[in-house]
């Protein structure tokens, strides 16, 4: 009933609707164009029965929602088509000289107070030593890597973290480690020139920065502008056609989605919808990592410059598998932490998609709560016409793989950072279930 009138509405508005927006709400897909089938969800998104991560093209004001004017904009695109350009392309930016929003006393070290709102610009927190194009990390900001990250259309990820002299963070042996206020996680995103050749340099689209205040934590967005040399605050999200050369020297292009703020708690509310960051985890920072005085231990690292806090031995601490490197973990060990990585901090028992009684938290040990025979709670467009999340032995027959290996809004999983197919883990987990032994679900 609820599709049916969807459907009318989407068609009322259809009839009804005059004029051209102004960007190009409603392309979901980042075609370029607005389909009917992007239409409905819209629709739907406003009446409560999807989620606005489905489409943040929809969620133009970046408030979580979907409003009739929103919806009449995204027909306004279906029926006259997308504007030439849907969102601005970065620009040079005056600098950290033109702040307005933060203050930024002199000096070289790092600028930041949890007090005040969030800078205009990201080199008024002086992050990176020069401009920041080389993200040369300054005094105290810590460079960090994962061992299985979160996937994002294939894009590069710089990632550090800086803590308030003379604080630490608080070790965890599970979750994520405990942060003080004044705490900052810095991330950029990048693509290669040429992944074949790194020495010609990547292209610098956003850092994103979690700050922890005394309310919690709060999520900002920086688009860097074409000369590397500026980062400008963009609270409503953008999309940014990019282009590389991947390591088969195949050229790759699609557009780069850059999420509202809102859309960040849709990732980052791993627990009880409460933002935390989701990374920096024990087992996955139990690494080695070639720092700028030699290679060492991250946890061991974290603890030795006073950023960790009741950190054991790293050896004693278990690592997530690599899920690209056979060397070091089973099919099954790999597939879980790259489930885990890139869907357990939805789908876990407190997380936004708690109701879908799918935990593929690494920690869940019940074949049935992460997927096996299990039937999806809600059927729709999502399960392909499929019976169970996992089939064993029958990755075609798996809701979990149909949604890996979509790129449809509404169906692909994850909702955000992902218009292409993640080949690489969608041939592991496709592996991982022919692994696993009958009998079959029916």
């Amino acid at each position: 009933m609820r599709c049916v009138t969807a459907i009318g509405f989407a068609l009322a508005l259809l009839g009804g609707a005059a004029g051209r927006a102004t960007a190009c709400v409603g392309d979901c897909a980042g075609e370029g164009a607005v389909s009917i089938n992007e239409i409905v969800l819209g629709v739907n998104i406003s009446l409560g029965s999807a989620s606005a991560s489905a489409c943040g093209a929809f969620d133009r004001n970046g408030d979580g929602a979907v409003s009739i004017d929103e919806l009449v904009a995204g027909v306004n695109n279906a029926t006259a088509g997308c504007p030439a350009e849907s969102t601005p392309t970065p620009t040079a930016t005056p600098g950290a000289s033109a702040e307005t929003r933060c203050a930024v006393p002199a000096g070289e070290g790092v600028n930041v107070d949890p007090t005040q709102p969030f800078c205009e610009y990201l080199s008024s927190y002086r992050f990176f030593l020069g401009d920041g194009a080389e993200q040369a990390a300054n005094a105290g900001v810590l460079p960090y890597d994962l061992n299985t990250p979160l996937f994002t259309d294939y894009a590069l990820k710089h990632r550090f973290v800086w803590l308030p002299p003379g604080t630490s963070a608080i070790y965890q042996p599970r979750e994520s480690f405990v942060f003080p206020v004044g705490a900052v996680v810095i991330k950029t995103f990048t693509y290669p020139i040429d992944a074949r050749q790194p020495e010609l340099g990547e292209r610098l689209l956003e850092t994103r920065l979690l700050i922890r205040r005394s309310r919690g934590w709060e999520a900002m967005t920086y688009l860097w502008n074409g000369e590397h040399t500026e980062a400008k605050r963009r609270v409503i999200g953008a999309r940014i056609p990019v282009s590389w050369i991947d390591a088969d020297g195949a050229t790759r292009a699609l557009n780069y989605q850059v999420p509202n703020t809102n859309q960040c708690k849709e990732c980052h509310a791993e627990h009880n919808d409460v933002l935390s960051p989701i990374g920096p985890k024990a087992r996955n920072l139990n690494k080695e990592y070639a720092y700028a005085d030699g290679v060492d231990n991250q946890l061991a690292r974290w603890a030795a410059v006073g950023y960790l806090n009741g950190a054991p031995d790293p050896a004693t601490v278990p690592a997530y598998a690599v899920f690209d490197d056979s060397d070091s973990g089973t099919v099954e060990e790999r597939a879980r932490a790259y489930l885990d990585v890139n869907c357990g901090h939805c789908h876990n028992v407190s997380g936004l998609a708690r109701t879908s009684g799918l935990y593929l938290n690494i920690d869940e040990a019940t074949p049935a709560r992460y997927g096996v025979c299990k039937a999806p709670v809600a059927a729709g467009q999502g399960s392909g016409g499929l019976d169970v999340d996992i089939e064993p032995r029958r990755p075609d027959e798996s809701i979990l793989v149909y949604r890996m290996e979509s790129t449809a809004a509404g169906i692909a999983m994850p909702e955000l950072g992902r218009q292409t197919v993640h080949a690489e883990a969608v041939e592991l987990v496709r592996a991982w279930i022919e692994s696993l032994p009958d009998p079959a679900c029916r």
